[in-house]
């Protein structure tokens, strides 16, 4: 279930925006509830995906849990995304597009895919994250350029 409530970046502080991004790990890949929260106030829930946890390594394996950064980046391929900044042993950690982090095709290398639910889109037997445009549209109505991320 996706929950949403939009409020306009001028009725909330952007200060006080915070990430919580509370996983399920297993051997083929992590998913994830992202929640914003304005003050005591959850704004938006989307799901994401990402790599398995493998110790950190690189292009492998999810990033270590932890109190992080996130800067707004205009990247090449995804477009506005945000950089997950001072990552452990990592760099170029985005949050950005993508629908599989499992299976023959993979769209990340160490990232966060949003998405809004989880479903098997390509019949691999591995959840995939939907409708991962809308969730990033979602995250950049209510997203500051600047924010925390907290991985539980």
């Amino acid at each position: 279930m996706l929950f949403i409530m939009i409020v306009s970046k001028e009725s909330y502080n952007i200060r006080e925006i915070i990430a919580v991004l509370a996983r399920r790990y297993d051997e083929h890949q992590t998913m994830g509830s992202l929640s914003i929260f304005q003050a005591d106030r959850c704004i938006l829930t989307v799901k994401t995906l990402e790599l398995p946890w493998k110790n950190n390594e690189r292009k492998v394996s999810c990033i270590p849990r932890g109190e992080y950064e996130c800067k707004g980046i205009q990247h090449s391929r995804f477009g506005h995304s945000w950089l997950v900044q001072n990552v452990p042993g990592r760099d170029g950690i985005l949050i950005h597009t993508g629908n599989f982090a499992s299976g023959a095709k993979v769209d990340i290398e160490g990232c966060i895919m949003p998405g809004t639910i989880f479903v098997d889109i390509n019949n691999d037997g591995n959840l995939d994250t939907y409708d991962s445009s809308k969730a990033m549209n979602l995250l950049r109505v209510v997203l500051p350029n600047k924010f925390r991320l907290v991985i539980l």
